[in-house]
């Protein structure tokens, strides 16, 4: 039998199609939610690398960088921004709204 990664959890996609009621639409949302997180992640991580930047290279200051390889360990560790995404839109922490919606309703108001 194989080992089955703790990263890889079952998900009841009745779950994903309860705000939205539409799967798809679920997963874009997710999906969009997840980007914004990578994005964010990006730029704390190469701000915090950017204090270590050298013009010069020379391989004592490669080995002496420990400070510089501990942050960045520290961001592999992080969980991965589709699993934050999820968590949060299973929580109902993401605000879903849809433009074409709000329109038709506009629409059968007016």
């Amino acid at each position: 039998m194989a080992a089955v990664s703790s990263s890889i959890v079952t998900r009841n996609m009745a779950d994903f199609a309860e705000q939205t009621g539409n799967v798809y639409m679920s997963v874009a949302v997710i999906s969009k939610r997840a980007n914004q997180i990578s994005v964010k992640l990006k730029e704390e991580l190469s701000s915090k690398l950017a204090e270590f930047a050298t013009t010069v290279d020379n391989l004592e200051e490669v080995f002496e960088n420990r400070e510089q390889i501990e942050i960045s360990k520290y961001y592999e560790r992080l969980p991965k921004p589709t699993n934050l995404a999820i968590e949060e839109f299973l929580e109902k922490k993401i605000y879903v709204r849809n433009p074409s919606e709000e329109e038709t309703q506009e629409e059968t108001s007016l």
